[in-house]
């Protein structure tokens, strides 16, 4: 059979134009904006914090840890796992733990695949380590791998950042001169396609939780950027069968609903904010060309950047699917989010992102910041379900060229790579000093929550949609 046409290579011309435009935002940041040499960011968060002794202790300790990470970022990459599926990577994880003498909770909150442990001083009253006693922050870590591409978005360089930046604090947390608080290590699955947090969140991971922290590798150190909200829909049109050719009046094409609501999507994107985004595919369209489709079925990908926003769009999406029922005579069935949760946006916290950047500047990278990088340049992540219900910080490390995609098999390479590595040793210190930083200084602590009482406080994520 000859081939006559075969699909074009996409153009890279408006990528190149985004990289020459962060480029230019970058070199025209104003002095106000950038951080200085005491690794103070824009809003003069310099001072405070924990003790610098302390701080410097938790990057020597991250140093020293390198090994351990970069055994975890090369058996999670040699082994990816997807999502719930994660059982040989939670046990790496849990492994390593235990080998530097920290016990960890396999299966934790119900789910076979996530663990957790925590580190914290005993106080006079003999509170453990998981008590009630001082605030407490918890890192998460990532695990899961994508179908068929393994670890393209990097996961395994998070678990390491989180193992380690929790390790690294284990003597400062446990030693007499600690603060009254605790670290909390959240190992959570299944974000690829699903929403692992939300499940552990459902299932009480963030009670006693005042905060949360991760970091995400990318292919630019930054310190703040959008995530789309993100929702899963079916939509299942069922008509009647009938001849094509003898008696195509008797039937109700459930095809040409599909085709009319994906046509629908194309129309409905002129009105749609300039980021957000839907996606669709016809997975079933009919079994013969001779025979009037009976059901046709369509699965999609719903992203906002703001949580009200995404719930709009889903009205909007709803209103197609019952107008392209109505225009061919056929039903629809409406599925949101089956088997899975809504993911929102997240909400950055830009006090404690202050820290981070503070933290990072001090190991040598420079995180741009909000505005940047452009907007059109993202993606979604099950975290936002955590920043909506506590402060949070979802930051991103560089482990790659800026032109390499995330979910493509070049960002798979990287995320084996030395850089790789030294990611996640960067970015375990970046998240320990931040977590010390929160967790000894209570003013701080007071801007983190009013900040976050401001941007509307905690919600409740799983009403949100109903």
């Amino acid at each position: 059979m000859e081939r006559m046409n075969r699909p074009d290579p996409p153009s890279t011309a408006y990528l190149d134009h985004l990289v020459a435009e962060t480029a230019g935002r970058r070199a025209a940041l104003a002095p106000s904006d950038a951080i200085g040499a005491d690794g103070g960011t824009a809003r003069g968060t310099a001072d405070g914090g924990a003790p610098a002794e302390l701080v410097a202790a938790v990057g020597r300790a991250a140093d020293r840890l390198e090994p351990d990470l970069a055994e975890i970022v090369r058996r999670l990459h040699e082994h990816p796992e997807p999502a719930f599926e994660e059982h040989r990577s939670a046990a790496t994880l849990v492994e390593v733990l235990s080998r530097h003498g920290v016990e960890a909770e396999l299966g934790a909150h119900g789910v076979p695949t996530a663990f957790r442990a925590a580190i914290g001083r005993r106080t006079a009253d003999g509170t453990t380590a998981d008590g009630d006693a001082g605030p407490t922050i918890a890192i998460c870590a990532e695990y899961d791998a994508l179908p068929g591409i393994g670890h393209a978005c990097g996961h395994n360089v998070i678990a390491a950042a989180g193992v380690g930046a929790f390790l690294a604090l284990r003597d400062v947390m446990t030693s007499d001169d600690a603060p009254a608080g605790r670290v909390v290590l959240l190992g959570t699955p299944a974000e690829e396609g699903h929403s692992g947090k939300e499940v552990l969140a459902r299932n009480g991971a963030l009670e006693r939780i005042d905060a949360a922290i991760m970091v995400h590798p990318y292919g630019l150190d930054v310190a703040e950027q959008v995530w789309l909200g993100r929702r899963l829909l079916t939509w299942t049109f069922t008509g009647r069968p009938a001849h094509a050719s003898a008696q195509p009046y008797m039937g109700r094409n459930a095809l040409d609903a599909a085709n009319l609501a994906y046509q629908g999507i194309g129309l409905l994107r002129q009105q749609m904010p300039p980021v957000d985004r839907v996606h669709a595919t016809i997975a079933e369209g009919g079994t013969r060309p001779s025979i009037i489709t009976e059901r046709a079925v369509m699965h999609l990908y719903a992203r906002s950047r703001y949580a009200d926003t995404l719930r709009d769009l889903s009205r909007r999406l709803d209103d197609i699917a019952h107008g392209a029922a109505r225009m061919t005579g056929t039903d629809v069935e409406i599925r949101w989010d089956d088997g899975a949760h809504p993911s929102l946006p997240v909400r950055t916290n830009r006090t404690l992102t202050d820290r981070w950047v503070a933290a990072q500047r001090r190991r040598g990278r420079d995180p741009l910041p909000a505005g940047v990088l452009s907007e059109t340049l993202a993606a979604s992540t099950d975290f936002g379900n955590f920043s909506f219900r506590i402060p949070g910080i979802h930051p991103l490390v560089q482990v790659s060229d800026p032109g390499i995609a995330l979910h493509t098999a070049e960002f798979a390479e990287a995320a084996a790579s030395p850089a790789a590595v030294s990611a996640a040793v960067d970015s375990a210190a970046g998240l320990a000093a931040t977590a010390l930083d929160y967790l000894y200084d209570a003013g701080l602590r007071e801007t983190v929550h009013a900040e976050f009482a401001e941007e509307g406080g905690a919600v409740d994520v799983p009403a949100y949609f109903e």
